[in-house]
Formats: structure tokens, sequence, C-alpha cells
């Protein structure tokens, strides 16, 4: 099938030295000779993502973009340690090669993996591609029983203990989240200031069973196998996994997730194609991440409207960095309108709450 991602030319200002690049790998990495081609993933807003090949292998190659960044923001350390010791045992992890904080090859700490070739669904579905009312409710289940293999995992037993503060973890997201929201506001968007007092006044205490959580899970933050498109053969971009409670983890991706029935300032800014005939509904995926994992949740209200006010913080971070100049990507431009929408519908879910 056709629908595989493909590099496309470098932005411009986010070029690297392709000598550089071409020694360190060929310092760093048994095998790696002949020439090197770099070249860029044009989706994804936060860390750059580069395409990497040597003859015919293919690598990838992430850092941290330029600009204004949050403080816990883009560590490259943190992202390939959680990658080096999932593998092993989530095989939906890429292969972590090396991490570098050598500032002289790329001008930031950068590591690099070997790539999962496959599919990636981005806002709409191509042309091409038929998937069936049936065939997208199975691909929704096949998405959360990932989630739930990841949950699942007994982060001490891989030496991941340490690798988050899952005590006091609502807590922590919550003003942390709101100290990174006021500190990226500009002059044009949202105070904000209601929700973040509805969030802070409504926390649930601390998961009995917290887990290892990705953060950012989301159907273009995974790989289909090209053959199979409803079987995910890998999980990408893991720059905010880290230990806590797994219910924030699945809020934080229903905040993505667009239903059909949704208002259209929610279409405007869908960026998947979850309102497709046959996608189950942000409700039902909840009941059935449920079911699956006997956790429970007197309401999953907190947790859905902290994912909306999460992301427009992400979108808010991004926004700064182009209304202040820092970047030139016209992407983000509109970011300041994804920042409106979901404080609507943050208010909106406040209003229709019973907590």
């Amino acid at each position: 099938m056709g629908h595989v991602d493909a590099s496309v030319d470098i932005r411009r200002g986010e070029e690297l030295d392709l000598a550089k690049v071409t020694t360190f790998l060929k310092d760093t990495l048994p095998g790696v000779s002949g020439e090197v081609r770099i070249r860029q993933f044009p989706a994804g807003f936060s860390n750059l993502t580069y395409s990497v090949e040597v003859g015919d292998r293919e690598l990838i190659l992430r850092k941290p973009p330029h600009g204004k960044k949050a403080k816990s923001a883009h560590d490259m350390s943190r992202e390939y340690r959680i990658l080096k010791a999932l593998k092993p045992v989530f095989p939906y992890a890429p292969e972590a090669l090396v991490y570098s904080e050598d500032l002289s090859v790329v001008g930031s700490p950068f590591y690099v993996m070997e790539r999962i070739k496959g599919m990636i669904l981005r806002r709409d579905l191509p042309k091409d591609f038929l998937l069936s009312g049936r065939d997208a409710g199975q691909l929704c289940e096949n998405l959360i029983d990932v989630l739930c293999r990841l949950h699942g995992l007994d982060y001490v037993e891989i030496g991941l203990d340490g690798f988050g503060k899952p005590d006091g973890y609502v807590r922590r997201q919550v003003e942390g989240w709101s100290a990174r929201y006021r500190d990226a506001k500009t002059d044009d968007a949202p105070d904000y200031e209601r929700v973040m007092g509805w969030l802070h006044d409504h926390m649930p205490a601390d998961s009995q069973k917290p887990a290892i959580i990705h953060n950012d899970y989301k159907f273009d933050n995974v790989v289909l196998n090209p053959g199979n498109p409803l079987e995910i053969i890998g999980v990408l971009d893991w720059e905010m996994a880290t230990i806590g409670d797994p219910l924030m983890d699945l809020g934080s991706s229903m905040a993505y997730w667009v239903n059909r029935d949704d208002p259209e300032n929610m279409q405007l800014i869908r960026m998947l194609p979850t309102n497709s005939e046959g996608m189950l509904s942000r409700d039902e995926l909840v009941r059935l991440y449920l079911s699956k994992t006997g956790r429970e949740a007197q309401s999953f209200d907190f947790y859905l409207c902290f994912g909306f006010f999460r992301l427009a913080v992400i979108a808010q971070q991004i926004y700064y960095r182009y209304y202040h100049g820092q970047t030139k990507d016209k992407r983000f431009a509109m970011l300041i309108v994804a920042v409106q929408v979901l404080e609507q519908a943050a208010k909106t879910l406040i209003e229709r709450s019973d907590l």
C-alpha cells in the first residue's frame, strides 16, 4: 500500500551539518558505511525528526526544536532511556541505537534509532484507503489494547523505578501545566483561569496502580502494518513518557479524539481521522479501556478536561515560538485557534459535569 510516511527536504533553518552527522554515525555505529542522506519528516509540532539513510538502511535522528522550551520538555536522554528499557518487553517501541550530548554535531543533545516503516494516519484517511465501519471499530480496539499493554508493564521490573514520581502526580500535573500556560501566554490567548481553577479544585486522589504512561498516545504516533493496516507495529514519540496515573494518559489521548457529532469548531481543529465511519466515540473508548484493565473512574470528566487543557498548553507553547519569531514554520500560526477552541470545550465540559 502507498501510504507509508515519506520524508521531504529539510525546512529552512532546521538543516543539519551532513559532514558532522556522517562522521558521528560512522564513528559510533558498527557497520555504517557509504553515502549518508538526510531528509526531514514534515509532520509533528514538537521535536524535530530526520530520516538518515545510509545505503539501504534508514535511521531516525531526533533533536529538540529551536526557541523557547518548557524546562522539562524535549529531554532526549529520557526518551532514549525509556526506549532502551521498553524494547525487550514492549515490541512496539523503536530500537534506540545511540544518544549524544555532543553539541558540536547538531547543536543540541540528540539520539538515533532504527526506523519502523509503516503507515501513519493523519487528519483524514487517504482517499484510496478503504476502511469499513467494522474495521474502523477494530482498529480503535487495537489502539486501546496496545495502551492497556503499556499500562500493564511492571516498570520496576524493567528498571524504570525512579523514572517518574507517581506520588503527587496529579497535583504536579495540574500545577505544572498551569504554570507553563501562564508562562507561554501571548496577548491574543485566552486566560484559562476558570479551567485551571476547576482542575485544581477537582483533583482526584493519586492512582493506586501507577504505570508507564506515554502522554501523547494517538493515531499519528502509532505505526500500522502496510500489509494489514489494522495491526499496530510501532509506537513513536516518547518524549513525554513517565510513571504516573494511567487515567491521565487516557484523558490526554481522548483530548485529541474528535467524535463525528462534536461541534463544528472541534471539527476544525481535528488532527486525526477519528470522525470516520465506524470509529468509536470517546465514551466508548473509555468504557472499553476500563473494562479491559479493570481500573475504575467515578467520573472521567476531570481526566478529559485536563486532557483538553494540556493539549491547549502544548499548542500555546508552540505558538509562542511562532508569535515571537523563534520559528518560521507557518503551520504554527493557526495554533492559537486550537487554544481558543479547546478552552470552549473545557468550559462546556465543566458546565455539564456532575463533579
